[in-house]
């Protein structure tokens, strides 16, 4: 589980996730974390959570959004609520590194989702947009239905073609989870006590 003062870093879409309130502090309830995203860097392609409330808050630069069909630059300070079911997407839309700070509740099926989707970037198993070959990606977005849910390809032709793809993966090697990606040790973390004061005050 994601703990407070961690640092994770996806090296493909210019994500660096700074953990605030990590699942193991709130036993996977909530997950609060500044996502810094790099000029260009950018959040998973457009998707929506069945189950799980995200609130956003922009803190620097040009956060760009796409929220339930509407496009737009975040206002600094400005708090967006995504409830559960509705599209949504970030990027950097500026020139200079951005921060957005994100509040998932519930935390614990998200992050274990978002370490395999790190992991796999690390070892340079994804595209240029983050996203793994079509059988890990059958084989991910299958196991994690229930938490996130891609809009492309189409949700009727994921439910026709997903479970099939998925199978043949396994027998293929890949899995839906990677022990060794739930494990990975962060990127860096910040014992500072200044650092987690100030990461406290939200």
């Amino acid at each position: 589980m994601f703990m407070q003062g961690e640092v994770y870093e996806n090296p493909v879409t210019g994500e660096k996730v700074v953990i605030r309130v990590g699942t193991r502090e709130t036993n996977g309830e909530r997950l609060v974390a500044d996502i810094k995203l790099r000029a260009g860097g950018f959040g998973s392609p457009l998707h929506l959570h069945p189950s799980i409330h995200e609130r956003w808050t922009a803190v620097s630069g040009r956060i760009g959004v796409f929220v339930d069909g509407a496009i737009f630059i975040a206002e600094l300070g400005r708090t967006i609520e995504i409830p559960p079911g509705v599209p949504h997407r970030f990027w950097n839309a500026g020139i200079c590194e951005s921060t957005l700070t994100i509040d998932i509740r519930p935390g614990e099926r998200y992050d274990v989702f978002i370490r395999n989707m790190m992991g796999l970037a690390q070892d340079g198993k994804t595209n240029s947009q983050g996203m793994p070959n079509l059988l890990q990606f059958a084989a991910i977005a299958t196991e994690f239905d229930d938490v996130i849910q891609f809009l492309k390809p189409s949700r009727p032709v994921q439910r026709t073609m997903f479970p099939l793809l998925a199978r043949i993966a396994r027998l293929r090697g890949y899995k839906g989870s990677y022990r060794e990606y739930v494990l990975r040790s962060p990127s860096e973390k910040i014992w500072n006590d200044w650092a987690l004061h100030m990461l406290n005050h939200f």
